[in-house]
């Protein structure tokens, strides 16, 4: 089975590459499609999911997974959500986004710098699906008041988790990809996946 990434971000698109590597199904990112950049004017991380998932399906004609994710942090209203990646622009890079968020949260101490990543996947059969699967999930944590960590993406360095004592950034790609909002979120999808293309049981079965 074919299935169209609709992500221009290449770590996210390594990330899901991680996590679906075990299902018998070839992964193919929607610049093989040429497909445009997508108009994210949704309201909320579903909304702008599915936008970006018929988005691929229309160019490609194939089934395409898409995932919408950022950090929101209680103290700021769940900002910066779904403009997490513009959070200091639409040209804004990583290091512009946490610079930004730490100054926003400069005041804030203990509890009040409580955040949580949070990750929708959407899942179209084709660009009219009218019944996509839709996953959610989110990681809770912590925000550091400086980045620690050198792997990861995105605000992962500033991302404290308390029960590993670590950051985002200090964790090596698979423990990530088992416990991560996005991990969680493609691990539902898989589940679900499986009960739309029973085929997909039968043929990873056959391979084990």
């Amino acid at each position: 089975m074919k299935l169209v990434v609709a992500t221009e971000n290449k770590d996210k698109l390594k990330e899901i590459e991680g996590y679906l590597y075990c299902l018998p199904v070839t992964l193919i990112p929607q610049s093989a499609f040429n497909v445009p950049k997508a108009r994210e004017i949704g309201l909320s991380f579903v909304e702008n999911a599915i936008i970006k998932a018929r988005l691929a399906a229309k160019y490609s004609d194939l089934p395409s997974i898409a995932d919408d994710s950022g950090l929101a942090v209680d103290a700021l209203g769940g900002a910066p959500g779904i403009y997490s990646a513009r959070y200091a622009g639409n040209d804004a890079r990583a290091e512009d986004n946490i610079k930004k968020l730490l100054s926003a949260i400069s005041t804030l101490s203990g509890e009040e710098r409580r955040a949580r990543f949070y990750c929708a996947i959407a899942f179209v059969r084709h660009y009219n699906d009218p019944i996509p699967i839709i996953c959610q999930a989110q990681w809770e944590g912590r925000l550091l008041t400086k980045p620690v960590g050198t792997n990861g993406f995105g605000y992962d360095p500033i991302f404290f988790i308390p029960n590993l004592n670590c950051t985002a950034a200090e964790l090596d790609a698979k423990h990530k990809n088992q416990i991560s909002h996005r991990a969680k979120a493609l691990h539902e999808f898989t589940e679900k996946l499986k009960l739309i293309y029973p085929q997909i049981v039968h043929a990873k079965q056959g391979k084990e």
